[in-house]
C-alpha cells in the first residue's frame, strides 16, 4: 500500500478531534473546502445526537483537552445512504448540463 493511501486510511479510521477534522477536510479537498468551527461543531453535535458518530474527551499532542470523534456502525450505514443520494444528485445535474 502506498504511503499516501496508508495516510488516507489512517486519517479515516483513527479518532480525530474537531480541529483535526477541519484540517483533514481541507487536505482531502486540496483546499477547495475550508470548514469553519461555527459550522463544524454544531454539525458534530447533531451527528453525535443521531448516533452516527461517537465522541470522547481526550488530550491532544499539545496536552490540550479536545473531543475525539469516530464514526459508528449506524453512521457507516447512513453514510452509504448519503453516498447513494449524492450519486443520484450528481447524475441528475450531469444530465441537465449535457442537455444544454
Amino acid at each position: 500500500m502506498s504511503d499516501q493511501r496508508a495516510d488516507l486510511l489512517r486519517g479515516t479510521l483513527d479518532p480525530v478531534h474537531g480541529f483535526g477534522i477541519m484540517q483533514r477536510i481541507e487536505q482531502i479537498t486540496g483546499g477547495a473546502f475550508q470548514v469553519r468551527p461555527g459550522s463544524l461543531f454544531p454539525t458534530l453535535h447533531r451527528l453525535e445526537q443521531e448516533g452516527w458518530i461517537d465522541g470522547a474527551w481526550g488530550e491532544t499532542e499539545n496536552r490540550r483537552r479536545a473531543k475525539y470523534y469516530r464514526i459508528t456502525a449506524e453512521g457507516r450505514r447512513q453514510l452509504a445512504v448519503e453516498r447513494e443520494n449524492w450519486a443520484r444528485a450528481v447524475l441528475a445535474v450531469t444530465k441537465v448540463l449535457e442537455a444544454v
